[in-house]
Formats: C-alpha cells, structure tokens, sequence
C-alpha cells in the first residue's frame, strides 16, 4: 500500500505541474457537453422564404399565411412579377421562393385545380429536403381544407384541387456530398495550417534556434512572412489536391469563376496561419501546440461554422460566437462558388470579415514576437 500511495502522490504531483492537461482531463468534457448540448439540433426551422404572389386573390393570401403563420418559414422578401427570383437563392436572401401563378384563386373556385411552384436552394441538401417535404405537408393541409369546404357546400368529395411544383437549384439531386465537400474542404484546410505554423515555430523554442532567429538582423514582418508562406504554398497545394480529388471521385465542379476562388482560399488561408503563429506564441512545447491548435481549430470549424448544424437554429449568444469563427465566411463563399457558381462580389460581408481576421490575429501574433524579443 505504502509503495501504491507513493506512485499515487507522484502521479498528482506531475499532473499538478502540468495544468493544461489538468484543464483538458476537467473542464474540455464540460465544454463538449455544453458545445454539442446547443449547437446538435437538426432541426429546420424560420426558413428564409421569399414569395412572388402573381394573383394576390383572398386564396393566395391564405396559402401565403398557412406557410408564415408555421415556425417553418419566416416571410422575408416579397418580389413583383419579373425580377430575378434565383438571384435571391444565390446571394442566401432566401432559401425558398414560393410562387404563385395568376389566376390562382379563380382556378381553385372553379374546381380545375391550380399548381404552385417552390424554387429551394439545394446546396444544403438536408435542408432542402427537409423544407421540401414542410411545403408538400403544408399544401396536402390546404388541399384538405379545400375538399372538405366543398364537401360541405356540394356533398361531393373532388380530387385535391392544388399542387406543388418543386424545383431545386444547384443540386438537383439533393446529394449530400456536394453540400459537405466545401465543409471539409475548409476543415482540414484550417487543421493543417494552423498545426503546421504552430508546430514549426514551437520546434524552434525546444531546439534553441528560434533565439538565433530572434537576435538576427529581421524585422517582425520578415520573420512571421518568412514563417507563414512556405506553409501557405503548401496548403494551396493541399488545396488543388483535394479540388481536384472532388471533381474525379465525386463529380463536384467548379461552377464559378476560379480567380475569386483563389483569392478567397488565400483570404482564409492568411487567417489561418496567423492563427497558428498566435497559438506558438504562447506554447512552449510541440505537444501544447498540438492539442491547443487542434482544439482551436477543431472544434469551431466543426460545430460552429454551419458545417453540420445549422446557425439559426442555435442559442442566440451561440450564434454571436460564430461571428468569430473564419469557417463561417469561408463556407458561405465557397459553396457559393462552387456549387452556385457565384463570384467575391455578391459575398463582399464575408471577405472583409476574412480579411479582418486574417489581420487581427496576425496583429496579434506579431505583438506577441515582438513581446517576447524585448
């Protein structure tokens, strides 16, 4: 027992010197919980809905209540006849457009039946379907209120009078695989260039080079470019590999134009390894490095980013954090190119806010050097 006690206190001493590991063993299961708690929710609703009403009859006014008067849709745009309803789907103004055909309330008055056309962005395949089957349970709603008040005038039970007509744009199939392939592609991308800066500047404090660095004739902005662009040509690299790796295993093109996808890979890119270089400041091990970067990295890209769940569905103060997280704008961007076929100009919000995170946390990180070498 004396020899078991003895390995015992040994073993709490060594963790009692180690606090980020104490942290990570206590309070990261805490975190989890509360991060998966908020932000797992599949479910859709207070989905953006525009709708272009081309009869504008009592009818038409009930059916557009019975889709906004639901949790399921919030009405957010209503256009005239002959403006551009796609382009509302491509700058995510609206995730559906429902329209509404002249001469609709006269058609269903005199028994011949009317159809309605629902336009839904397919780029989130899940949602899609999920919005999809809330408008078809919503018109099967109507077409029942619509056959029993016939019942009751005429005793006749008629065929359903209304009918939906979907129409999904960008992935007409709904696969999945064409709304998580930006995702992934903006995860590992914000996971090896984070770890990749990180760990290189924090190689150099365990070897002792990084004073010879910090005592040669170099400015702080020679030393974090000269620290920054070997990785960022490797992560462009990385970058063409997996596009192309996309394109020939799962047929996922590059619909817009490919000049602004470069910028904006380089955007996110900047941002990312300056974020690196901020977390090598403060580690003074590889293996600190590792695990704060991964975590750092991880995790919000993942959970925060509308990579899975989606944002509006979270918690409001949930969703002021994600204003911090860079995958959040690069994911609008680049599914917007590549499956919308969009450029930088319809998403100029989310560049500048890469081009100011990329700046800050460089800031940062170039304020902590030149801490370190005074």
């Amino acid at each position: 027992m004396r020899r078991l006690r003895a390995v015992m206190v040994k073993e709490l001493r060594q963790v009692r010197r180690d606090p980020f590991s104490l942290l990570m063993l206590i309070a990261f299961p805490a975190l989890m919980l509360v991060l998966y708690g908020f932000a797992l929710n599949f479910d859709v609703r207070h989905v953006r809905l525009a709708v272009q009403d081309r009869d504008r009859s009592p009818r038409s006014r009930d059916l557009v209540a019975s889709f906004t008067h639901s949790t399921y849709f919030d009405l957010v745009a209503t256009p005239g006849p002959g403006e551009d309803l796609e382009r509302l789907t491509e700058t995510g103004a609206a995730r559906a457009v429902l329209v509404i055909p002249e001469r609709f309330g006269q058609e269903l008055a005199a028994g011949r039946g009317a159809t309605v056309q629902l336009l839904l962005d397919g780029a989130d395949s899940t949602t899609a379907a999920t919005v999809l089957g809330y408008a078809r349970a919503l018109v099967s709603e109507t077409n029942a209120e619509i056959v029993e008040g016939a019942l009751a005038r005429s005793g006749r039970r008629e065929a359903p009078p209304l009918a939906l007509a979907p129409r999904v744009l960008y992935n007409p199939e709904l696969q999945s695989t064409r709304f998580l392939l930006p995702g992934l592609i903006g995860l590992l991308l914000m996971i090896t260039a984070v770890l990749s800066t990180a760990l290189s500047v924090v190689r150099e404090k365990e070897r002792g080079t990084m004073e010879q660095l910090r005592v040669a004739p170099l400015r702080t902005i020679e030393l974090v470019l000269g620290k920054t662009l070997p990785y960022l040509g490797i992560s462009l690299l990385g970058t063409l590999i997996v596009l192309l790796t996309a394109r020939v295993l799962f047929g996922v093109e590059i619909r817009g134009p490919h000049l602004d996808l470069l910028v904006v890979v380089l955007l996110y890119l900047f941002g990312a390894l300056g974020f690196g270089l901020l977390i090598s400041t403060i580690a003074n091990n590889q293996t600190f490095a590792f695990q704060a970067g991964l975590i750092a990295s991880l995790l919000p890209a993942l959970l925060l980013s509308g990579f899975i769940f989606q944002i509006r569905i979270m918690p409001p103060w949930l969703q002021v954090v994600t204003y911090l997280v860079p995958n959040r704008y690069f994911l609008v961007v680049l599914r917007g190119i590549i499956l919308k076929g969009e450029g930088l100009a319809t998403y100029w919000p989310e560049v500048g806010s890469l081009v100011l995170y990329g700046l800050v946390v460089t800031a940062l990180a170039s304020a902590r050097l030149v801490r370190r070498e005074a």
